[in-house]
């Protein structure tokens, strides 16, 4: 079970980052991993944090999360020598820090700028271009430090989009207990419930969150990473992950990068909450109060890639058994679903 030494959530922790990291034992070099937005919004400040306590640091911009560019920031760590990694930015950013971090046998510290999706506190790490179209296991970060004031500010569809990933516990945790009992698969009951409190609490708060208020974002924060320390507990992405995941990177393959992860993981848990027969207008309602997407047009699909997507979900990961099943959902079917939660028209 890997869980996070520290976990701070508050007002200019950017400043604080240099005084985390020598209080958590780490030496010589660092390495900053941001994007090109978030490096001149926090990115530098961290830096310049790091260098006040005594570390060596140099930077590295990413632009996506490819084969390629996991290389190169492996590169980078190795060439600067760095003993943490400090990742910057959305989820792509502390994605890939995350992946090249525990395949070069360092430390890695989340430094999120966006409330986007789970991955922030995550043991898992979604790298586009390899063989496996979903998340695989990485390293739980060794602190997660999270700067309310530089969250509040991101843009409010990344907020909506992590509340997406949120509601989508629900549909998750079902098919972990389906897997447990149609396979036999093991369960833990205290991993899922922290998964399905943070669902609780965001849907409980979705007035706050659409004003935009401190203790709105502030709840969607905690509760991603809650998400994240369930999967560490569970061992797996299982409290988290479920069919509604499947058909986020299913619709990935099938239609592209036209929406965030967050959000098609939304959309899918009114789809598979459908299936299980749970109560699916109650996710969908929030996703439409939230603002975030509920329909294959907002999130910028087809119908057609919409139900093509959910058709092939199942086969992406064979070995997780979910509402899905192991021969996947008729295309008839999978247009009746869509029609009647009112995702397609």
């Amino acid at each position: 079970m890997q869980l996070p030494r520290e976990v701070i959530v508050g007002r200019d922790i950017v400043s604080r980052v240099g005084e985390v990291c020598e209080r958590l034992g780490f030496q010589h070099g660092a390495l900053v991993v941001s994007g090109p937005t978030t490096y001149p919004l926090a990115g530098e400040r961290v830096a310049k944090s790091v260098a006040r306590h005594g570390f060596t640091v140099d930077h590295v911009i990413v632009e996506d999360t490819s084969e390629q560019v996991l290389n190169a920031v492996m590169g980078k760590i190795k060439s600067t020598k760095a003993r943490v990694v400090l990742a910057v930015g959305g989820g792509k950013d502390i994605d890939l820090a995350k992946l090249a971090s525990s395949k070069s046998g360092v430390s890695f510290v989340s430094i999120p700028t966006a409330a986007s999706h789970d991955g922030i506190a995550s043991p898992y790490a979604s790298v586009k271009g390899g063989t496996k179209p979903y998340s695989i296991r990485a390293q739980a970060p060794a602190a997660i430090l999270a700067d309310m004031d530089v969250l509040a500010e991101s843009p409010y569809e990344l907020l909506a989009a992590g509340c997406g990933d949120i509601v989508a516990k629900y549909t998750a945790v079902k098919d972990w207990q389906l897997a447990h009992k149609l396979k036999n698969e093991y369960y833990g009951d205290y991993a899922a419930e922290l998964a399905l409190m943070s669902a609780q609490l965001v849907i409980k708060n979705a007035r706050d969150i659409v004003q935009r208020k401190i203790e709105g974002v502030r709840t969607v924060v905690e509760a991603l990473i809650s998400c994240g320390v369930a999967m560490s507990i569970a061992g797996s992405s299982r409290p988290c992950s479920g069919a509604e995941h499947l058909f986020s990177h299913a619709l990935d393959i099938v239609a592209g990068d036209t929406s965030l992860h967050g959000e098609r993981a939304g959309v899918g848990a009114v789809l598979c909450s459908y299936l299980q027969g749970s109560n699916w207008e109650e996710i969908r309602d929030f996703l439409k109060e939230i603002g975030a997407p509920s329909t294959a047009k907002e999130l910028n699909v087809s119908p057609e890639q919409l139900v093509k997507a959910l058709t092939i979900a199942h086969s992406l990961r064979p070995e997780r058994y979910t509402i899905l099943g192991e021969t996947g959902v008729a295309q008839a079917a999978a247009e009746r679903v869509a029609s009647a939660t009112g995702v397609i028209g």
